[in-house]
């Protein structure tokens, strides 16, 4: 494809292969840009279990995407809530065979041309051996390094980042993490109370390296941030923690998760579990050890007898340490030693589950039963290409979606897609408290931000995917779309946004076509193209 083109769309996430594809059905030259090797993200990353909602609202090119997946294994669409990840990307990849689409990898955004309120050209350079959204290099990815930066015109840009990196860059304003519950009049908003439940940390473990006994100050245990807790509903900027969705198997020639390779300072005999030891022997001494299942979610719940093990837990493939608040803001260096840190934790984490003699012998074997599997993410070893960003910044809309709009939803005059999903917040940090005990406190670890309440089925307002128009007037935000922290935990789940995607890649193409602002484009002519996508508004 040669010259500038309609619709540029930087991020070849799921909402990113749905943005171009949607908008390249509707007539428009489409460039898409991704800094890694793979396409797909979270969906073909690790995330095969999908939280799907009210199936009802699941339309448009979610429910195509679940179609495809029906048919490559020959079922009906209701048995499988996802795919192997490998299959994710097959499938998402032959959607952008189209000769209206030019894919390109290995191409990282390192800046914007502006004139005027518009976006005119994203400024982009090889990745120079990083997957942008992984953690190991792609050999062979992107044009030759040292190339230097090139500018791609478009009349309309797409943001489909998890991070919302093409926003920031275009000056657009924006939030990341917990806001304080004045701002919207939101009552989940800002930090939680420390409360008990599954994902919550017991009483009474010591955060000290030296005094298990939490009696002494000194050094806090690796993943303990040592930060005082803010007060309850204040907005603290607090990140849902991230981490990686791996993939395991029991088929024969599965990879051992004792021969996971990790750093020194993972090893299973390293401090690094040592809040995980401790928790272990209060579960023993209180006779409530889970099982491996109950620890990872092992259930054979993707196709070929595998599984996607989830963070379940207050330890577990989660790292609350505090990684997640930097990383939406981080640069490029520190981004790579933060998925590197949390990879490590992955592989880390399930290895000393396999093989520390202090983990429960039960749990040691029921895991030892499952492995990486061979056929998943080979560039990457094994271990998923994605990191699981829960969230990172969210644009200052038009309209931002806040909790009454989820909770006691009303009719929107330009909804583009429906969300359902629970709001739905993990664990936001790990940290410690003084506890007022007699003669003298004592210190405990705390885990807090926790919750999933359910909301009913809401409309989600074009107007959220677009900025102000003083801010820019050619971009489009599928993902790190107009939201508060807690609607946006309802809203970040993957079908959803492949909706918004294909929303935002059939808005583009028609603000290109007419030359129109964004935020001028003609809602009725979307929602009745949307329609006629499989999707009724």
């Amino acid at each position: 494809m040669s010259g500038a083109a309609d619709v540029a769309v930087l991020g070849a996430t799921a909402a990113g292969v749905c943005a171009a594809v949607a908008a390249a059905e509707a007539g428009a030259r489409v460039v898409l840009v991704e800094p890694g090797g793979q396409v797909g993200g979270m969906t073909s990353g690790g995330l095969g279990y999908t939280d799907l909602g009210d199936e009802r609202v699941v339309r448009g090119a979610a429910a195509r995407f679940r179609r495809a997946v029906a048919d490559r294994y020959g079922v009906a669409v209701r048995r499988w809530a996802g795919p192997e990840p490998h299959v994710a990307e097959e499938i998402l990849r032959s959607w952008l065979d189209h000769p209206r689409i030019e894919v390109r990898l290995g191409e990282r955004l390192v800046g914007v041309r502006r004139q005027d309120g518009r976006v005119t050209a994203l400024l982009v350079e090889p990745s120079a051996g990083r997957t942008g959204t992984g953690a190991e290099p792609v050999p062979g990815v992107g044009p030759a390094a040292g190339a230097g930066p090139s500018a791609l015109e478009a009349a309309v840009v797409v943001d489909a980042t998890y991070e919302g990196d093409l926003l920031a860059a275009a000056g657009v304003p924006s939030r990341t993490g917990r806001e304080d519950r004045a701002l919207h009049g939101e009552t989940l908003a800002g930090r939680r109370e420390v409360l008990p439940g599954r994902h919550a940390m017991p009483a009474g473990l010591s955060p000290f390296v030296d005094d298990p006994a939490g009696l002494v100050p000194g050094p806090v245990l690796a993943g303990v941030r040592d930060v005082p807790l803010a007060e309850v509903g204040t907005g603290d900027g607090g990140v849902m923690s991230y981490g990686y969705r791996v993939c395991l198997t029991t088929a024969a020639d599965r990879l051992d998760l004792a021969d996971l390779e990790v750093p020194a300072s993972y090893a299973s005999d390293g401090p690094a579990w040592e809040l995980g030891r401790r928790l272990l022997h209060h579960w023993a001494r209180t006779g409530t050890t889970p099982t491996a299942g109950e620890l990872l979610g092992l259930e054979p719940n993707l196709p070929g007898g595998k599984c996607d093990a989830n963070s379940l837990g207050p330890f577990s493939l989660s790292v609350l340490d505090g990684s997640a608040w930097a990383f939406p803001g981080a640069g490029l260096d520190e981004r790579e030693a933060l998925r590197a840190h949390h990879r490590h934790h992955a592989a880390g984490f399930l290895r000393w589950l396999a093989t520390d003699p202090l983990v429960p012998a039960s749990v040691r074997r029921d895991l030892r039963r499952w492995g990486l599997p061979h056929d998943e993410f080979a560039d990457t070893g094994h271990l998923p290409h994605q990191l699981y960003v829960r969230e990172g910044r969210r644009m200052v809309g038009a309209h931002v979606l806040a909790e009454h709009d989820l909770r006691a939803p009303a009719h929107q005059h330009d909804t583009v897609a429906h969300g359902s999903y629970h709001l739905d917040v993990r664990e936001v940090q790990r940290t410690w408290r003084w506890l007022p005990e007699h003669p003298r406190p004592v210190a405990e670890v705390v885990t807090e931000g926790y919750y999933s309440v359910a909301v009913p089925p809401y409309p989600i307002p074009y107007r959220a995917l677009v900025p102000r128009a003083q801010d820019a007037t050619n971009l489009v935000v599928p993902m790190c779309l107009s939201a508060s922290h807690v609607a946006f935990s309802s809203v970040r789940m993957e079908p959803q946004y492949q909706m918004l995607g294909e929303a935002a890649g059939v808005a583009a193409a028609l603000a290109a076509a007419d030359g129109r602002d964004v935020q001028a484009v003609d809602v009725v002519a979307l929602q009745a193209a949307l329609a006629g996508r499989g999707r009724a508004a």
